[in-house]
């Protein structure tokens, strides 16, 4: 279970957008140091506070905990001793793992077993909106049920920044110009302006005037949402969040939304950097190829290692393959 003082960093992490993955360990073969319902946080640079096993079974952690935060999705971690049944594929992990799971083979374990599972908890993707009105209300309201993160602005505090997922400025004419413009120029996948037609030609006619590229105007949704013949504050929210989740879904995939034409393929908050792997060359486990893990350079690139003692055996055997040349 976890902790009071996990549970607090967890809450810290969430509010400073932070990425992280809870590990709980919920099945153990003795022996080993944990029992079931041991948890840590295992953070977006490799980090890991708590326990979860010692430092070899934080290693696998580690690794498949960043991977877990590049999918997205939970996964279940079988880290088992070296020799036991079943073959084991490159970098350790196990032929024919299944969907979901994933089975590794330890060399450092000292005959137990555990079985973590792997919750990734990535930052909710930022919506900024712009205004103070009833609709902008409705999207603040019904946003957070979309797992969206929509914070009011009032076009210059909060600024929609890169990484935002959407812009929807709904003022009715008060600072529409700045906050559109540095929707754009940050590049957020999707900028909304909620407005007639008529105004809203109004409002790319002043963007084209003080300069704005016809590629960039090109990008504003305007009127804002999907057309669904939308009456009241919160048809026409669900109209703009119907358009803001097609837009997070095809950016995640890889691909553009046909009506409104993304800057980013990728969406921060959504999707994190791609997690590095690395493979040691001593005991063969898969390690994250982050800082906080042992490593040491050797001809231009960077070796990693499970543990110290990997690293010295591979220090050992190196000076001793020069000794012999």
């Amino acid at each position: 279970m976890i902790t009071a003082e996990l549970a607090r960093r967890s809450q810290e992490l969430a509010a400073a957008r932070e990425p992280y993955v809870t590990a709980t360990v919920v099945r153990v073969q003795h022996p080993t140091s944990v029992v079931p319902g041991s948890a840590a946080l295992v953070l977006g640079d490799g980090t890991i506070e708590g326990f979860v096993g010692g430092v070899c079974a934080e290693q696998s952690v580690k690794a498949y905990s960043l991977a877990a935060l590049e999918s997205g999705e939970p996964l279940l971690l079988r880290i088992l001793p070296d020799g036991d049944d079943g073959e084991a594929g490159p970098g350790g992990v196990e032929a024919g793992a299944e969907e979901g799971a994933v089975t590794v083979r330890n060399p450092c374990l000292s005959g137990g077993a555990i079985e973590i599972f792997l919750e990734p908890a990535p930052p909710a993707p930022r919506v900024v909106v712009v205004g103070a009105t009833p609709t902008v209300a409705a999207l603040i309201r019904i946003g957070g049920e979309l797992g969206l993160d929509p914070v009011a602005s009032d076009g210059h505090d909060p600024e929609p920044a890169a990484g935002d997922l959407a812009l929807v400025v709904a003022a009715h004419g008060r600072d529409e110009l700045h906050a559109l413009r540095r929707g754009l120029d940050a590049g957020v996948p999707y900028v909304g302006l909620v407005a007639s037609d008529r105004r809203g030609a109004g409002v790319l006619d002043e963007l084209r005037a003080d300069g704005v590229g016809e590629d960039l105007l090109g990008r504003i949704d305007v009127p804002a949402g999907i057309p669904i013949g939308s009456h009241g504050p919160a048809e026409i929210a669900i109209s703009i969040l119907a358009r803001i989740v097609a837009v997070r879904r095809q950016a995640a995939a890889g691909s553009e939304a046909p009506a409104v034409r993304a800057a980013e393929p990728a969406v921060a908050g959504d999707s994190p950097p791609a997690a590095a792997l690395a493979v040691d060359p001593i005991c063969g486990m898969t390690v994250a190829a982050v800082a906080s893990t042992p490593s040491l350079e050797r001809d231009g690139e960077t070796v990693y290692f499970c543990c110290e003692g990997c690293r010295a055996e591979y220090e050992a055997r190196e000076e001793h393959a020069s000794a012999a040349r």
